[in-house]
């Protein structure tokens, strides 16, 4: 694997009180970032919550949001949630933004499911300018703290669609991409794209998400199931399931493969609950 990639862990979200030890045992290791995913409407923990909990116990790792779903909350005190953490955390937070798909998340928020991307790209426009320290408007003042980086925190947007992919170069530092090797390519050649067409200096930080259980078989039947249940609203969960990686020579390949592509860093997804998992993807790495 090429030494400039560097991997994380996506912790599972079945049993929020299990994240310190894993946080705990990833922060001792060798991954570089902690994962948490978003949604409202099932049982999983609130993301920014967890992931400051889980920053107070660690020192080293970044937390990581794949993906907030921003159009489901405030702009203002997502600002000042947001801005709160990477303070406190001296930079150490990852913002993944996306606009999610799950209609009952959007009923319960009473926001639009059908204008999300367009919520999003207004949220951007207030996040920013507060970020930078500017006043909200209208008449209202700034929304403090600042955060760690003048600006805001390193910001990845997920997605697929031309729209998505366009956000990384607008408002972004990078590109979360949850879609196996053999098509995140063409995702990335469009995101550089887009970063070119933006007069975007450097290059686009591009972060690979990818679903793994590491054990035996009762922990890889575990995470099978969670996942199963996860995606059921996709109506094709098994599809989603049948692309998890349980062994270490897959997964060293996958590891290989999204380095041949560029990718920054791999984030090795989990939805067992087994923690040992922590200890067998070192071993892997």
């Amino acid at each position: 694997m090429n030494v400039g990639t560097s991997v994380g862990i996506g912790l599972p979200i079945g049993d929020p009180a299990t994240l310190l030890t894993w946080a705990r045992r990833a922060d001792a290791g060798p991954f570089s970032t902690l994962g948490l995913l978003d949604r409202l409407v099932y049982d999983n923990p609130e993301p920014l919550v967890a992931l400051a909990v889980l920053a107070g116990a660690t020192t080293r790792v970044r937390v990581q949001t794949e993906v907030l779903l921003a159009p489901l909350r405030d702009t203002a005190l997502l600002a000042k949630q947001a801005a709160t953490l990477d303070r406190m955390t001296d930079g150490r937070l990852v913002l993944g933004l996306g606009i999610g798909g799950r209609e009952d998340d959007h009923r319960a928020t009473g926001t639009d499911l059908r204008t999300r991307g367009r919520r999003l790209d207004r949220q951007m426009a207030t996040l920013c300018r507060l970020w930078h320290g500017e006043p909200y408007g209208d008449g209202v003042g700034p929304i403090g703290p600042v955060p760690a980086r003048l600006g805001g925190p390193e910001l990845l947007f997920g997605g697929f669609k031309p729209a998505a992919l366009e956000r990384v170069a607008r408002w972004g530092d990078g590109f979360l991409a949850a879609a196996p090797p053999s098509w995140a390519g063409g995702l990335f050649d469009t995101v550089r794209g887009f970063w070119k067409e933006y007069g975007r200096d450097g290059e686009p930080r591009l972060v690979a998400q990818v679903n793994v259980a590491l054990g035996p078989r009762e922990v890889v039947e575990d995470a099978r199931s969670r996942m199963h249940a996860y995606y059921a609203f996709t109506g094709s969960p098994d599809r989603m399931v049948d692309g998890m990686l349980t062994t270490p020579a897959e997964i060293r390949g996958a590891l290989t493969a999204y380095a041949d592509l560029g990718v920054d860093e791999v984030m090795l997804y989990c939805y067992g609950l087994d923690p040992d998992q922590v200890d067998r993807l070192a071993d892997v790495l």
